[in-house]
């Protein structure tokens, strides 16, 4: 029943551009609902690309999502496009959201305000076409109170929000997962 509650809302939302904020434990399925939400979306012809937040240093953050153009560092020696912009018409997950450092929250803000970003040693804005979706395992409202995640993100990220329930708390779902795991390895081996 908690799942069906959540497909529901799901369904109701997944062909909008709204953004979703997916909630829930390590292993709860936050990545499978994020491809779901994906494929209901009038975007599912386009790209889906996820950008792992919590695997990517602080420092490469800032050129992973946004790029950069020639010589805006040492080492730039030719322009790269970002993570946003390679999903442009697509969806962009960012998973394990609040793991980022405040200064990166700030240029997501912007991104998830005005839609647009800039590549690293560029002035000129650029619009991003790309709908957000983004999931994380910690507790975002602690972490406001910590003084680790902004508040103006979090309620920019939380227009849809999808709280999945661990799997201990779904005790009927085991057999169906164990029986689509049997069939998959089985296939493959």
């Amino acid at each position: 029943p908690a799942m069906a509650e959540v497909l529901s809302l799901l369904r109701r939302f997944a062909a909008t551009d709204a953004t979703v904020l997916i909630l829930g434990e390590t292993g709860a399925g936050k990545d499978v609902f994020a491809r779901l939400t994906h494929r209901l979306s009038g975007r599912k012809d386009k790209i889906m690309l996820k950008v792992d937040c919590g695997g990517i240093s602080e420092t490469l953050t800032e050129s992973e999502l946004f790029g950069y153009e020639k010589g805006a560092f040492t080492g730039a020696d030719a322009k790269r496009i970002g993570s946003i912009e390679r999903a442009s018409g697509g969806t962009l997950v960012f998973d394990e959201i609040g793991d980022r450092p405040p200064s990166i929250q700030a240029k997501l803000l912007r991104l998830l305000q005005e839609k647009q970003f800039q590549r690293l040693g560029s002035s000129q804005p650029l619009v991003a076409d790309v709908r957000i979706i983004a999931a994380t395992n910690r507790n975002l409202e602690q972490a406001i109170l910590d003084g680790q995640f902004r508040e103006d993100l979090y309620y920019r990220l939380n227009v849809v929000r999808i709280e999945l329930p661990p799997l201990r708390n779904r005790k009927g779902d085991i057999p169906l997962l164990a029986a689509h795991f049997l069939k998959h390895f089985a296939a493959e081996m």
